[in-house]
């Protein structure tokens, strides 16, 4: 049986509820979901494996115990890894303080439960006062969670674009700047000049950056420490982890033990 396209699902505008919550496990959808956009903003929660969007020329990470929120009107895609368990709350414009731009957002354990019981209520036709009350401690509750720097800034700039594109799929490579100029037809200066003012981030910083997200993606799926630094092109696991714990400030392990995951 082939799968679904999860935004097939249902049409989160339908209802003029302030939030609705959906539930999907991607063993039953399509890894995909192409670029869309919806009135509602979108609160995008991991319960298990990792999920990558795409808007506003970046890349944002959903990890476990983290989400992304994408306000409405904001086109965006997304790829979940096979194993994602994933909580969706669409919320309507101005139903919560909630920021402007996409962002990654920490989430309490109290706001996965309460969005989680909101998964069990359909959000068509009048709310009763108890799901009415659920819901707005939920937007209050989010309204005062932190952000987390989970994201990667892309740009739309060609050069740019084309160089994110491939070490995006290729995340070993590991050309230098001054290759990577060659190839893009500059010179290492411009290139220099042009990735900082684009992505306001150095090379070394930009490809740390993605690296990250990378590997924070395939962990979560369940990959092994060894194998997440061999598909980063590493040259030894430990490089991996010290790179790992200076971002996160803690080794894979414990990273993911204390967000209650095992890696595998």
């Amino acid at each position: 049986m082939k799968a679904q396209n999860a935004t097939l699902l249902f049409d989160p505008d339908a209802t003029s509820s302030a939030a609705v919550a959906r539930h999907l496990d991607f063993v039953d959808y399509e890894a995909e979901v192409p670029v869309h956009t919806h009135r509602k903003g979108q609160l995008i929660i991991a319960l298990y494996g990792a999920v990558i969007c795409r808007a506003e020329n970046e890349i944002w990470i959903v990890p476990p115990h983290c989400a992304v929120w994408v306000p409405g009107g904001v086109p965006h895609s997304a790829r979940a890894t096979w194993n994602a368990h994933l909580n969706y709350l669409f919320i309507e414009p101005g139903a919560a303080a909630l920021p402007e731009k996409c962002c990654t957002l920490a989430i309490s354990p109290l706001i996965r439960e309460l969005v989680d019981r909101l998964t069990h209520e359909k959000g068509e036709g009048p709310v009763d006062d108890h799901v009415a009350r659920l819901t707005r401690v939920t937007l209050d509750e989010l309204a005062a969670m932190p952000q987390q720097k989970l994201s990667l800034p892309v740009s739309a700039h060609p050069k740019i674009r084309a160089m994110a594109d491939t070490l995006v799929s290729h995340p070993e490579d590991r050309s230098t700047i001054k290759e990577w100029a060659k190839r893009l037809a500059l010179s290492e200066r411009s290139l220099t000049r042009l990735m900082t003012r684009e992505t306001g981030l150095t090379f070394g910083r930009w490809r740390q950056q993605l690296h990250l997200i990378i590997a924070l993606r395939e962990l979560a799926s369940g990959v092994s420490v060894q194998n997440v630094a061999i598909t980063l092109g590493y040259e030894s696991v430990n490089a991996f982890i010290t790179m790992f714990r200076k971002t996160m400030g803690s080794t894979p392990a414990h990273y993911f033990a204390e967000q209650k995951i095992n890696t595998r």
